[in-house]
């Protein structure tokens, strides 16, 4: 039976390195989870590849027949969503789906699929740790990293609610613990 992985992380914690380093490895058969949203396409995304592209009031028709698992309006008509007919039809097919998702879709998710899913959270070993690599990635203005940290200090006080925490201290020893708990929940 396919099963769910839903990582959650502040930002600049690792996570979307960690999940990259995940998927190559054929044998735990990782599919991306593929989100509605409301916003344009960016560059060479495609609807049902990356997302699936919707108007605001698509979007608000799939509320109103309770269709997503859990969604979050982010900004006014700026919806993100995951609806639960695509990932059944992911996990039908044999896929195990990942989740990347902000700390209230973790455990929405988390409390929809039970035991089927495994809930993992990216830890930094420090907000200061975390000051220094977001600062490092020189792709954000001060206030645009105050505001990163301050929503990563709220969003540090859920990781007691997740299946596992994964500190990433050192890359390399993160990416292969999560690799260890996926394979552990996956195939033994």
């Amino acid at each position: 039976m396919s099963k769910a992985i839903i990582f959650c992380a502040p930002s600049g914690s690792g996570k979307s390195t960690i999940i990259s380093s995940l998927m190559p490895h054929e044998e735990l058969r990782l599919a991306f989870s593929i989100s509605a949203t409301t916003r344009q396409p960016r560059g060479a995304e495609r609807h049902g590849v990356e997302y699936l592209f919707m108007s605001p009031d698509e979007f608000r028709a799939h509320i109103a027949a309770n269709d997503f698992i859990e969604y979050e309006e982010v900004y006014e008509d700026r919806f993100y969503g995951t609806l639960k007919q695509q990932v059944e039809r992911q996990l039908a097919d044999g896929q195990n789906v990942i989740f990347d998702v902000d700390v209230h879709g973790g455990m929405r998710l988390k409390e929809y699929f039970g035991d089927r899913a495994l809930s993992l959270f990216i830890q930094p070993p420090s907000i200061d740790e975390l000051r220094r690599r977001l600062e490092g990635r020189a792709t954000d203005a001060p206030e645009v990293i105050e505001q990163r940290l301050s929503r990563a200090a709220y969003e540090l006080s859920f990781a007691p609610r997740f299946d596992r925490i994964v500190i990433n201290d050192d890359l390399e020893t993160a990416k292969a613990e999560a690799y260890r708990l996926l394979r552990e929940f996956l195939l033994e």
